[in-house]
């Protein structure tokens, strides 16, 4: 949803910038059925409104970063349609990476292509991006102090299919491949690099003050949506795929380039992308047949039979995601509990993880036990989350309270041994203090409303008091962020942004935003030394047990309660519509799909 990929999904909320709102109510017509043009129905809410293959914090979007990778393809190309989340060189332009072995640099081979215009795709492209980034990171949605453009010291050409790209230190080759280089679209510097639009193509990208200008001018080309079609600037292409048009009300056609040279040739013509603005509009245009692909919510699984009768396959979008809710360790009644391990870990073993993903969500979740999607199979998932450290149980949770200094009153734990003792409350618990918390959580769902009611009864059986207060998810969102102590804003205890899953990450699962001291997404304020050691190392280091080390640590020490992951979307698909990928990176790629004869 983000250039970065790193995306927090909350409703219709990512990290750097919000999801606007689509703009019909549904789209009529007949479906396509034919091996010609499809119809796609674009998830509820999630309008088309961008093209640059750059993002700005305004025009974050998973439909845009789409839309924009099939018209200009990536260096490298990562996606999880496969079933495990990996390199995809036939939708890639770099076709080598080969990385230093001190892994301070990386030599990259571009193929043997050509733009639209039968201009070769050359290291110039790459470079073209690599300066419009360096003097414009702070404009950047994929930018975060320290990493990439900051971490890259340089970008030398070899020659016009070689370059070599050096780093501020050794670096984690996995990582660096996934999660930055990733972030690369070579751009056609012979037709974009110019200042204006009546400005000569020159090398005004090579000083920062050029470099300036030439970003300002494709921003600003950028947000003339209506002009899309028509505009010379945008038909200079790499990717598969062409815009035929793209309404300021989210429709796009995009129309198969046939001078594409890459590996992932189009399998249809014409592709129509459709907006809706509400779920229910897109499941009666589902209803009506008027789209071969579209999504359902969770709660519409017992309807299954009806989209099946009329010739769908229903088929669940896994995503590379974790779920949680955060605990605010700064909060002045509640910090000093929600910082002693046990009583996390009687919250976490309160938690019927198995049971929520089975009848609150229908089966489209699976329980998460720590910072690693568990969605999918990786080797980044070590055996202790697997296994899940903490299992429910509300009678092993009541007996870690009891066992230190907690006496139930009332149906509610309570503090009557106060002090720092293997056996007491623990440091900063003050004798009197009830086990009670409230979590802010997002509205609007009514699987959320369910899982919430859940846990409130099964904390109960506990001692826990767990209240509720829900606000739409910009509320919760701005009013549960990190924060010291002593600030009014801190009074926030438990927040919960969740429902489509709290975090996606790049295809490399670091934490460095979530769980390490300061990150800019730590909401709760957690700190431990040990584990920024472990998520520095898990960047840094290439043996993959570095990885998982964190992945046992995070796990045990639950920064966070750990809830189930719900699938991204629930995709109802034409029979006879085939190759189509459920991306777990929450992309979806059409010059994969086919229509099988």
């Amino acid at each position: 949803m983000s250039p970065a990929r790193t995306t927090l999904v909350a409703g219709a909320v990512v990290t750097a910038g919000a999801l606007l709102l689509a703009g019909c109510s549904g789209t009529g017509g007949t479906s396509s059925a034919s091996p010609d043009s499809i119809n796609y129905a674009l998830p509820a809410n999630f309008t088309p409104n961008w093209i640059l293959p750059i993002g700005t914090a305004a025009h974050l979007n998973t439909n845009n970063s789409s839309i924009s990778d099939s018209l200009w393809e990536r260096l490298v190309a990562y996606d999880g349609s496969t079933g495990k989340v990996a390199w995809n060189k036939n939708a890639s332009i770099a076709t080598a990476a080969d990385f230093a072995s001190d892994g301070k640099s990386v030599d990259i081979t571009l193929g043997d292509r050509t733009w639209s215009d039968g201009k070769p795709i050359t290291s110039r492209d790459v470079e073209f991006w690599f300066n419009l980034i360096k003097a414009n990171k702070e404009e950047w949605a994929g930018y975060n102090p320290g990493k990439a453009p900051d971490n890259w010291t340089s970008l030398k050409t070899v020659d016009d299919r070689h370059f070599t790209i050096t780093f501020d230190k050794a670096y984690n080759s996995q990582w660096m491949l996934a999660n930055e280089l990733t972030d690369i679209h070579p751009l056609p510097q012979h037709a974009w690099d110019r200042t204006s639009a009546t400005a000569a193509v020159s090398d005004a990208d090579r000083t920062a003050a050029g470099a300036k200008q030439v970003w300002t001018y494709l921003n600003n080309a950028a947000k003339n949506i209506s002009g899309y079609a028509k505009d010379s600037l945008w038909k200079t292409i790499s990717g598969p795929y062409s815009v035929k048009s793209f309404s300021t009300s989210g429709k796009v056609v995009l129309a198969a380039n046939k001078k594409y040279d890459g590996g992932e040739k189009p399998g249809i013509a014409t592709v129509n992308l459709l907006p809706f603005t509400t779920a229910d509009a897109e499941k009666n245009a589902l209803r009506s047949g008027s789209v071969d692909y579209g999504y359902i919510e969770a709660t519409d699984l017992d309807q299954k039979d009806s989209f099946t009768a009329q010739g769908y396959s229903v088929k669940p979008w896994s995503g590379w995601a974790i779920t949680y809710m955060p605990y605010n360790f700064n909060n002045p009644s509640m910090g000093a509990v929600f910082k002693q391990l046990y009583a996390r870990q009687a919250v976490q073993k309160s938690i019927d993880q198995d049971s929520l993903a089975k009848v609150i969500f229908n089966g489209t979740a699976v329980a998460g036990y720590g910072p690693i999607p568990q969605g999918q199979s990786s080797d980044f998932l070590s055996p202790t989350q697997k296994n899940n450290p903490y299992p429910f149980s509300t009678s092993a949770a009541k007996s870690l309270l009891t066992s230190h200094g907690w006496t139930e009153q009332d149906g509610v734990m309570v503090c009557t041994d106060a002090g720092s003792g293997a056996a007491q409350c623990g440091a900063g618990v003050a004798k009197g203090t009830k086990f009670q918390m409230e979590v802010l959580s997002q509205s609007g769902s009514a699987v959320t409303d369910n899982m919430m009611s859940a846990i409130q009864s099964s904390l109960e059986k506990t001692g826990i008091k767990f209240t509720i207060k829900t606000a739409p998810v910009n509320s919760v969102l701005s009013q549960t962020p990190p924060c010291t102590a002593s600030e009014s804003i801190c009074k926030w205890q438990l927040s919960f942004f969740g429902t489509a899953g709290s975090w996606y990450f790049n295809a490399f699962p670091t934490g460095d935003s979530l769980f390490q001291t300061k990150g800019g997404s730590n909401f709760g304020n957690y700190s431990n030394p040990e584990v920024d050691q472990l998520i520095s190392a898990s960047t840094t280091s290439n043996d993959p047990q570095a990885v998982q080390d964190y992945s046992a640590a995070v796990a045990k020490d639950l920064p966070v309660i750990w809830l189930p992951e719900p699938d991204y979307q629930i995709s109802v698909v034409k029979e006879g519509l085939g190759g189509f990928s459920q991306d777990s990176l929450a992309n979806f790629h059409p010059a994969q799909w086919k229509w099988n004869s």
